[in-house]
């Protein structure tokens, strides 16, 4: 099967669209790799290093419910027919699609099954799904600074496990660590006041 970043750009860039595009849609892209995919798809707008306005919530809601399916166990997906069929404009989505395959093909270049334990074993998809599933609930807190971290951490675990690829799961295990120590220091100084983790760096390289 041809990479996900080649059946991107095939989709997007070189067969005729209509003018909106559904999530169905694009799951014909999936294959067997579907959970990954989904999970791909839904953290790339916000994961990119550029506003995403009103896509945090509605996708932060969709990764969640996919997250706690992986900690069931499920092994297809399920999604409400009202999410799946909701449209978003073709040209839209070829803007995040076209800004997120540099990523994609950077860590293409770099992924191949190995540690595969850590993405097929039960213990291993429950703790993606844990992680996945907190790093979605930040993505839906409406304050900024809690959102593109968790995506990205969300972004690299899911491509790890669409690929098999442990160590890259692992690496996106790390990245959702760290955006949940920053996320939730930012939530606290929101909440109680005080300087959050990023204001401290920002002080300390004054």
């Amino acid at each position: 099967m041809a990479t996900l970043s080649v059946e991107l750009n095939r989709y997007f860039f070189e067969d005729e669209r209509e003018e909106t595009v559904t999530l169905s849609d694009i799951l014909s892209l999936a294959g067997e790799r579907i959970f990954g995919f989904l999970l791909l798809i839904l953290s790339l707008p916000s994961a990119l290093p550029v506003p995403a306005p009103g896509y945090s919530i509605p996708f932060g809601i969709l990764i969640f419910l996919l997250a706690i399916q992986l900690i069931g166990g499920a092994k297809i997906p399920w999604l409400p027919s009202k999410m799946m069929n909701g449209s978003m404009k073709t040209d839209t989505a070829r803007k995040f699609v076209k800004m997120g395959l540099p990523w994609l093909m950077k860590i293409e270049a770099i992924t191949k099954p190995r540690l595969t334990y850590i993405c097929t074993s039960i213990p291993g998809k429950l703790i993606i799904g844990i992680a996945i599933a907190l790093m979605a609930i930040s993505m839906m807190i409406p304050i900024p600074g809690t959102n593109t971290a968790p995506a990205m951490g969300i972004f690299v675990t899911s491509f790890g496990l669409q690929e098999d690829d442990g160590f890259i799961t692992l690496a996106g295990l790390t990245i959702c660590l760290l955006a949940g120590i920053v996320s939730t220091s930012i939530i606290i100084a929101f909440i109680w006041g005080g300087s959050s983790i990023i204001d401290l760096i920002k002080e300390n390289l004054k």
